[in-house]
């Protein structure tokens, strides 16, 4: 008896948080394995090897399903609520906001239903990169239609808010973009990008009719693939990825992995014509890497303290690192010497500001991820709307071809050639990621004016980024950003570090800036 006694008391007297934080942490571990494998599945794996990977990642997301949707987690979630409001921990609280966020959500969704989503995911993915090779939509369009039926059927498990006096009627596709940009609306996406749409189109239209064209030439070069990776990894580690815990590889779409703490993936492309475009897509996804690696997951892995906000503060990193920092002015200044090193003469007849110009060019593309900053919004704006209506019903799936096309043509003046480079460039659908495409010009504007503010704390920073030191930039993103993890909104950090709400002024500002730049 004495001893039974005692041991009552040692399991009273354990903090309830303490076995949160564990149970999280063995939760994420498991997850991290389904991260290795889908990182696998675009990268190394061999094409026959798709039907098993299909039931790998279908076996691992039911078996993380059902630890975030034990009542054990629900039980020790309840406890740890109750003993936390004693503690008054601020930090505390805000984590178990967003675990008991992430529980109530994920309770929502059957097993059978994420394991369904895991397996389409996980072959429609192979069916999209054949019909992507082959240029043939007909060949995705199941995938594609089951992708958008397994989306909707997902949103409806989530529940649609009812609707509120004086408010937008809640859609179907809002419990879908609050997964990926928590409290966004389809309402209010719409409210954010229509003013931005309406500065951008006749700005664009102004840089058509200009007489100054700097040239495309120096971006051109073509450049051994090699030489090229040589390049990208030089100035990835320059501006902070660090190698020894993460690793470059190559996909067929570039992404980035953040798969636990001291492991972190990302893939890049090239083709022989496009050095500075692998360039812009390494930096962009080393954004997105940084911020992974920043993210505190030594102390917290499995905690939403150690996870990023949203996609759009996501997107603010790497856009932030291939946009603001990429093709600016002071870095060509100290990039065209790192190019000539590796590179030699090939580029190096042409000076800093050639290149400067060269990378950023105004000129329509059929490929979103090639796209200048200007038109880019223009290619978010397109799949928000067309995913946005499959969802709702308002247009068929069989008709994202026609739709597209036509769209291109208004928005681009551009005639889509073939599938490829028309409404089968982009992996997310195939991967079940409906709603994340508005993510990126959240992202785009996050990003500017986190930079403005940053600016305020850095006046010298353009000499910085000319010497190559860029520590100070990731230090910042470090303090201001990345150390948070979930500990505010999206929107509340936005106004704790800028002292405005998400606004598209700085963008603009940013834009009209570099166009004047540019061409005068």
């Amino acid at each position: 008896m004495p001893s039974a006694k005692k041991k009552r008391v040692a399991v009273r007297s354990k903090s309830p948080y303490a076995d949160l934080a564990k149970e999280l942490r063995e939760i994420a571990v498991l997850s991290s394995v389904g991260s290795v494998i889908g990182w696998d599945q675009e990268t190394m794996m061999p094409d026959r090897g798709a039907a098993l990977r299909a039931e790998q990642r279908e076996a691992i997301s039911g078996l993380v399903h059902v630890r975030r949707t034990s009542r054990k987690l629900g039980d020790l979630i309840s406890a740890s609520e109750s003993w936390a409001k004693r503690s008054g921990d601020a930090k505390v609280l805000a984590n178990l906001r967003e675990v008991r966020r992430d529980y109530d959500r994920a309770t929502k969704l059957p097993a059978s239903l994420v394991a369904e989503i895991t397996r389409c995911a996980s072959l429609g993915m192979e069916a999209w990169k054949d019909a992507r090779k082959n240029s043939d939509f007909k060949k995705f369009l199941p995938w594609l239609k089951k992708t958008m039926d397994l989306a909707r059927e997902k949103a409806r498990c989530y529940g649609i808010p009812k609707p509120t006096r004086g408010a937008p009627k809640p859609e179907v596709y809002d419990a879908l973009l609050d997964e990926y940009e928590p409290d966004m609306t389809a309402a209010r996406t719409d409210a954010i990008f229509g003013p931005l749409r309406e500065r951008l189109v006749p700005m664009i239209e102004s840089v058509a009719g200009s007489r100054s064209k700097p040239s495309e030439a120096p971006a051109r070069v073509r450049l051994p693939i090699d030489k090229q990776k040589e390049f990208v990894r030089r100035v990835c580690g320059a501006i902070g990825f660090q190698f020894e815990s993460g690793r470059m590889d190559e996909s067929a779409h570039p992404f980035c992995e953040g798969i636990g703490p001291g492991d972190t993936r990302m893939t890049n492309r090239y083709r022989a014509d496009g050095w500075t475009d692998a360039l812009g897509t390494a930096m962009h996804e080393s954004g997105h890497a940084m911020y992974e690696q920043g993210l505190p997951k030594d102390e917290c892995f499995g905690q939403p303290l150690a996870e990023a906000i949203s996609l759009g503060i996501h997107e603010s990193q790497s856009r932030m690192w291939e946009n603001l920092v990429g093709r600016s002015r002071a870095f060509w200044k100290w990039g065209r010497g790192e190019a000539r090193q590796v590179f030699g003469d090939s580029v190096g007849r042409a000076s800093a500001d050639d290149l400067y110009k060269a990378v950023n060019l105004i000129r329509p593309n059929f490929i979103r991820v090639e796209s200048d900053e200007l038109t880019y919004n223009l290619h978010i704006m397109l799949r928000f709307d067309l995913e946005r209506a499959m969802i709702n019903g308002s247009m068929n799936p069989r008709d994202l071809p026609e739709v597209w096309n036509r769209r291109l043509k208004n928005d681009f003046g551009l005639t889509v050639p073939d599938d490829r480079r028309g409404c089968l460039q982009d992996v997310h659908w195939s991967a079940g990621l409906v709603g994340y495409f508005p993510t990126y010009t959240f992202g785009n504007l996050y990003a500017a004016q986190f930079w403005e503010a940053m600016a305020r704390d850095l006046p010298k920073r353009d000499s910085l980024i000319e010497r190559g030191e860029f520590g100070p930039i990731l230090a910042w993103l470090r303090k201001n950003i990345h150390a948070h993890g979930r500990r505010y909104s999206a929107e509340d950090l936005c106004k704790r570090v800028t002292g405005k709400p998400l606004t598209h002024d700085a963008l603009l500002r940013h834009l009209e800036s570099k166009v004047r730049n540019v061409y005068g």
